[in-house]
């Protein structure tokens, strides 16, 4: 897939007059003192990849996690599909994050006493599904994310770059409808990160997945179908499309 290809797929699903996936409306949460977020707003659609691009501290990862459901924003809303995430419980939230949203944060975070199978597994044993089963598609997400052949190495014995592709395996194995990435190829060199944002943005389009991006990375946001720009804790009403 060219980046040519993954601009205009994306664009005609941003122009569709399907209600947004997710929308976030004047979120401002504070750390301390410090205020990381200052009335940020933004869309995300079904089948979209938007990236979201900043200085260090403009607070990107701040809105990744509100949006995920993982910290609560101080005030302002995060509507998914008509559900009020700042209104749920913490038990509902971390239902959404094992169902319909994946999360995949910088170093990957994996557990690292299990092997890459059963990191990527995880999230479907925990669903439910078989083992046998869930073992067979987490080495079929593996495959895809190009770490054949580690399915048996725990982290430790992994390069950075293999455990942050077995990370994004484990988010995508669910199927989820949102994919939250904080910086997903930061421990990739550029053919890596290539081959790992080509099977990201294809895997987007076609199970219709919306992906956010929080990235530095021109050649990560270039994947994009839309990028803004978070300043000092607002999104910049400047809009660039990719």
């Amino acid at each position: 897939m060219t980046h040519g290809d993954t601009h205009t797929t994306g664009t005609a699903a941003h122009g569709s007059a399907e209600p947004p996936l997710l929308t976030a409306r004047a979120l401002t949460k504070a750390h301390g003192k410090t205020e990381a977020l200052r009335g940020a707003s933004l869309e995300l659609r079904s089948g979209e990849i938007l990236a979201v691009t900043g200085a260090s501290g403009s607070g990107k990862s701040t809105l990744l996690h509100c949006l995920a459901g993982i910290v609560r924003p101080d005030s302002g809303s995060v509507t998914y599909t008509g559900l009020r995430l700042e209104e749920l419980p913490e038990k509902r939230l971390s239902e959404l994050r094992r169902t319909d949203f994946g999360v995949v944060f910088q170093f990957g975070q994996l557990i690292p006493e299990l092997t890459a199978l059963d990191n990527v597994a995880l999230p479907l044993l925990l669903a439910g599904t078989a083992r046998a089963e869930a073992r067979a598609r987490a080495g079929e997400w593996l495959e895809r994310f190009g770490v054949r052949g580690q399915e048996e190495l725990r982290p430790g014995g992994m390069s950075g770059g293999q455990a942050q592709r077995a990370a994004l395996a484990r988010a995508l194995v669910t199927g989820p409808k949102a994919v939250f990435a904080d910086e997903p190829t930061g421990a990739l060199d550029s053919l890596a990160t290539e081959q790992v944002m080509t099977a990201l943005a294809h895997t987007a389009r076609e199970s219709d997945t919306a992906v956010l991006l929080v990235t530095h990375d021109a050649q990560v946001a270039a994947y994009a179908d839309r990028e803004v720009r978070l300043r000092d804790g607002a999104v910049s009403p400047l809009e660039v499309t990719a």
